[in-house]
């Protein structure tokens, strides 16, 4: 458990004399490695020193705004900077997410940690190492080309005894030097870090239980805080019996408006506060019925349209094709589900803070925060500390605010730990998603035209969504709706003649809507995937071989012909159903080039059908993968296999639940996830291209399971699920009017 000391932890920023960076190391206090600088350590995007420092010991600080989810990038990253640099691995110290120390380079989202993040770094060590061996270049009196580095040494070849190191060179000074886009990099021949399989240097920890999550973080002399919600989203509080806590040594309410808390100091006595403080609310009833919600979405206002492609007149040959198809598919509302609740611990004093957050946007959420205790966001700091789970906007922002606003109202440092009610009921949540389709074949079976229309929330991707805590305490803040760039993947990934898709933004979606993982490219290459399927069906042909009727990209059709060999995928015109014994079992397909930009997948569903309960078990997945550079290919697995084994789970079990005042799916009760036992077998094809740029991996692979599921149940029972998730009940009642809508 970490604890810091006031004193231990101020550094003087902007007054010339010294740069600290800290580093969490489980069961100890942080240590500081100080650099003398002269000036306030930079963190713009265009210097050298916003990123790395050269330090007269030998190590190298590396500062990044990126943070490490559990998607592996705290040991991905420093591959790149230690095999540009050609230092050992073990001398880079990483500094993440410290709005303080390191660059804003973005929220840590849309798997562009390593593909912009990465490469920002990537390019800043190359510039460094160019000024390095230019320096040594004076000093030993030898041209560039008769000089090698070896372990943050810069030696002649001829004569290795003369050589000179980055310590001597540059230790403990600036580099005062912008970054250089055109500093060569490594020839990738000559890689001997990136593409090796190093281990995180975090599992150890967090398989021991030493590891310093959010969770066990404190500070000394520091209040708890639980926040009381009202029992409707839209309530207002009307009264608050104060005395109804008396009992409770050290409990006292804070309240501003509607928002209300309670604080102690231990955790305990504030958990039995919020539960016995008396509060009364006003009624409201302002969520549309659950069982009406794609009527509810289809009568919502559009604000504007957004035109993914426009290609030929898609109508015109749908019109006068030889067949026509037209299919509608949704997805459910989900919620992220952290397995640990969110919590922060906030520092308020005058017109600075100080505040540790799980956030995966720590320069983003400084904004909020200011807006929260109405300061200037120059006077905060937010420290990245784990999380337990994350993959989008969850509850990690809110109570971060929460934690600042009680801090700043009792003027002492206040930790909030939401509860499991908390985290379910009130994150942001994934937002409704409706696509529907259409297609004309003509009599080869060839798709001449199709037109499809997305249904989906409007968004302002430079906008956070709006915080609990300026909502119920009445401070004004941007009415922002952000559930990410949802309308991507729209357009399928085959080039059609005759093509339009067009996303219909709605002005506003029931429920306060956020990312997550894959937001929006699953949904659509969900609906993209299982029509190309149904228009495979009916053409009669296979559905590998109908995708490679179309696809003209040679990387997609590499990774699609890979997916297919490792499944041995048998190529037969029909559906492989067997229509004997209880258990039916089928193979279904998904392709998907992400974004259709960037990172190819392709994959395979295996799954069993009980044809009596309706219930679908996914027993193994096959996945290609192409995401150009692989950096460590032990992270690149851990991806795909944590992203088929979540998806799975949002494909086959998920969906939120409310009534028209709340949620209600506020435990794993109510809200199933998938189980242990359930969890299928991930079988995985790496294709690396070192001579490529590296692209992203924490979303792509996402994409592939609901189609692939769909598609392999409609092989092994002939029924064509186009409603998530796959519920038993949905699969019985499709299998009684077999093609309905299930």
């Amino acid at each position: 458990m970490a604890t810091i000391e006031t004193t231990r932890r101020e550094f003087l920023i902007g007054t010339g004399a010294l740069v600290v960076t800290f580093s969490l190391t489980p069961g100890r206090e942080p240590h500081a490695l100080a650099q003398t600088t002269g000036k306030a350590k930079p963190v713009a995007l265009d210097q050298v020193d916003s990123f790395l420092a050269v330090h007269k010991d030998g190590t190298v600080t590396m500062y990044t705004g990126k943070v490490d989810l559990g998607t592996g990038t705290r040991i991905a990253l420093p591959q790149m900077v230690a095999e540009e640099l050609d230092i050992a691995l073990d001398k880079i110290k990483l500094v993440e997410g410290d709005t303080a120390l390191t660059p804003d380079q973005g929220p840590t989202w849309g798997s562009l940690s390593i593909q912009i993040g990465g490469v920002q770094l990537r390019q800043a060590a190359a510039t460094a190492r160019q000024m390095l061996v230019q320096m040594a270049v004076q000093k030993l009196g030898m041209p560039s080309a008769d000089l090698a580095i070896k372990d943050g040494v810069i030696f002649v070849r001829a004569e290795p005894h003369r050589r000179v190191s980055y310590v001597e060179l540059i230790g403990d000074r600036s580099f005062d030097l912008k970054v250089d886009k055109d500093a060569p990099l490594k020839n990738p021949k000559d890689h001997t870090v990136v593409g090796q399989p190093v281990p995180r240097p975090d599992v150890p920890g967090k398989v021991t239980g030493t590891h310093t999550y959010m969770q066990d973080f404190r500070v000394p002399g520091m209040l708890h805080a639980r926040v009381i919600r009202p029992p409707a989203i839209g309530a207002t509080l009307e009264t608050v019996d104060e005395s109804s806590i008396k009992g409770i040594k050290g409990a006292r309410v804070v309240r501003q408006q509607s928002f209300l808390a309670v604080v102690a100091e231990s955790e305990w006595a504030a958990v039995k506060a919020a539960r016995q403080l008396k509060a009364t609310w006003s009624k409201w009833e302002g969520l549309p019925e659950m069982s009406k919600l794609w009527e509810h979405v289809r009568s919502t206002k559009v604000a504007k349209d957004d035109v993914a492609v426009d290609r030929g007149d898609p109508k015109k040959a749908i019109a006068g094709a030889a067949k026509t198809l037209k299919a509608t598919y949704d997805f459910a509302i989900h919620t992220h589900g952290s397995m640990g609740p969110a919590c922060a611990v906030a520092d308020v004093k005058g017109d600075t803070a100080e505040i540790w957050s799980p956030s995966q946007a720590s320069h983003w959420l400084r904004r909020e925060v200011a807006v929260v205790l109405q300061m200037d966001a120059k006077g905060i700091r937010i420290r990245y500390l784990d999380g337990a789970g994350c993959y989008g906007r969850n509850g990690h922002e809110d109570a971060t605010c929460d934690a600042a606003l009680i801090s700043k109202l009792t003027g002492k440092p206040v930790r909030v730990q939401w509860m499991r009610e908390d985290e379910h009921g009130w994150d942001p949540k994934g937002p409704p998603t409706l696509v529907e389709i259409s297609a004309g074949l003509d009599a080869q079976g060839n798709i001449v035209g199709w037109d499809s229309e997305l249904w989906v929330p409007q968004a302002d991707i430079t906008e956070w969504p709006r915080t609990l805590a300026a909502t119920f305490a009445g401070i004004p803040q941007k009415e922002a709706i952000n559930p990410g760039n949802i309308h991507r993947n729209l357009d399928p990934s085959y080039p059609f003649a005759n093509q339009k898709a067009v996303a219909h933004r709605l002005e506003s979606t029931p429920l306060r809507p956020s990312w997550i993982r894959t937001p929006g490219r699953m949904q659509n290459t969900y609906a993209n995937e299982v029509f190309i399927d149904e228009c495979a069906a009916v053409a009669g042909v296979d559905p590998v071989e109908y995708r490679l009727r179309y696809l003209t990209d040679p990387r997609g059709i590499a990774v699609l012909r890979a997916a297919a060999n490792m499944a041995k995928w048998e190529t037969r015109p029909s559906a492989r159903r067997d229509q004997s014994g209880p258990i039916a079992r089928g193979r279904g397909f998904a392709y998907v080039k992400y974004e259709n930009a960037r990172t190819y997948c392709a994959g395979v569903a295996e799954v069993e059908v009980n044809r009596q309960t309706g219930a679908i078990r996914c027993t193994r997945f096959y996945v290609a993968h192409d995401c150009g550079q692989i950096i460590n290919p032990d992270g690149v697995r851990a991806q795909i296999e944590g992203q088929v084994i979540q998806t799975v789970s949002r494909t086959l079990k998920e969906e939120l639940k409310w009534n028209r005042s709340r949620v209600t799916s506020v435990d794993w009760a109510s809200y199933p996830i998938l189980r242990f036992p359930e969890v299928p077998e991930v079988i995985m094809e790496l294709i690396n291209r070192p001579n490529d740029p590296p692209w992203g991996v924490g979303e792509p692979a996402a994409c592939l399971p609901p189609p692939a599921i769909s598609n392999a149940v409609f092989d092994a029972i002939g029924v064509r699920l186009r409603s998530v998730p796959f519920t038993p009940a949905k699969v019985v009642a499709a299998t009684k009017t077999t093609g309905a809508r299930a």
